[in-house]
């Protein structure tokens, strides 16, 4: 799969495609859908399936840390894609400049001269351009014009709820990992690359790999039985918490993890991983000690958890 990062980036040779726009956060099953039929016509038509998304999302822009939880960073959604059989992502700078560009612009300027588009996929509520003046209608008419067909995306629905980022965002948050997990279709992980801490686990006897979590928002904080791997790893069962490490007095979304019977050097390493349950909220605690009781527990009920699921 190629990824292309910024409309600077598109060349002579990318005219000529299928497409479908979209955040895809997540990789829902609902994407996937939309994303099997996208591949079937790139098939018909011969031409590569493309998929245009935004980096940052479009409200991570404009509402800042008051923006919807990001399910997924850029680098895992290309992975699903690739999975999916994307031929190509195109991944736009959402910035004020492209933000208020004339819709009529982005459908001449980028839909006809660069992509050369000839099957479009969109969500019939889609808007774009300047004050979001671009809508389906104008698409559709669009197509009429210049010779692509426009088709809308059909909800998902896994038992009696539609398939939605919203919806996966209100089950993490809820600790229904198993409900989140229906409806994207793969477990929900978190990824990140090792960095040195604070070394304050490994003064109370339970030592983390920490991981900054670089989005504004996170879908869940508290702590959490969790599965990891790395590249030619093992899986390992382990306790994490994902919050701001209130005791002391922690200033970055973090997610720290102690792996259970682990002790090497995993510094500089991207991990993966998967929220298995949740046990409880984070919350302060009066004193390491306090802090260092807790832990104990926390990683004891997670051991627990793992063996019962084992048996």
């Amino acid at each position: 799969m190629e990824l292309i990062r910024g409309i600077h980036n598109i060349s002579p040779n990318h005219h000529g495609c299928v497409l479908t726009i979209g955040n895809f956060d997540g990789v829902h099953r609902g994407h996937a859908e939309v994303i099997n039929r996208l591949v079937e016509k790139a098939k018909q038509f011969g031409l590569p399936a493309t998929l245009m998304t935004f980096e940052p999302q479009p409200q991570e822009l404009f509402k800042g840390e008051d923006a919807p939880a990001r399910l997924s960073l850029l680098r895992d959604k290309v992975i699903l894609l690739d999975e999916l059989g994307i031929d190509r992502v195109l991944c736009v700078n959402f910035n004020r400049k492209f933000a208020s560009m004339p819709p009529e612009d982005f459908i001449e300027e980028l839909l006809v001269k660069q992509l050369g588009v000839k099957y479009l996929v969109v969500g019939d509520d889609f808007c774009f351009g300047k004050k979001r003046a671009g809508n389906f209608d104008m698409l559709c008419k669009a197509g009429a014009k210049h010779g692509f067909a426009v088709v809308s995306t059909n909800s998902f629905i896994v038992g009696d709820t539609r398939v939605s980022s919203t919806a996966i965002r209100e089950s993490l948050a809820d600790g229904n990992f198993e409900q989140a997990r229906r409806m994207l279709g793969h477990p929900y992980l978190l990824g990140g690359r090792v960095a040195h801490g604070q070394k304050l686990g490994r003064t109370l006897g339970f030592p983390t790999a920490n991981i900054a979590l670089k989005r504004n928002v996170v879908p869940v904080r508290g702590v959490f039985a969790v599965r990891a791997f790395w590249q030619d790893s093992e899986i390992y069962d382990g306790v994490a918490n994902v919050g701001f490490r209130p005791t002391v007095n922690g200033q970055q979304c973090q997610l720290e993890v102690h792996l259970f019977d682990f002790n090497g050097d995993i510094y500089g390493q991207y991990i993966e991983v998967e929220l298995v349950a949740k046990i409880r909220d984070e919350r302060p605690f009066e004193s390491l000690e306090a802090l260092k009781a807790q832990i104990m527990n926390d990683a004891n009920e997670a051991k627990a958890l793992f063996s019962s699921d084992a048996s």
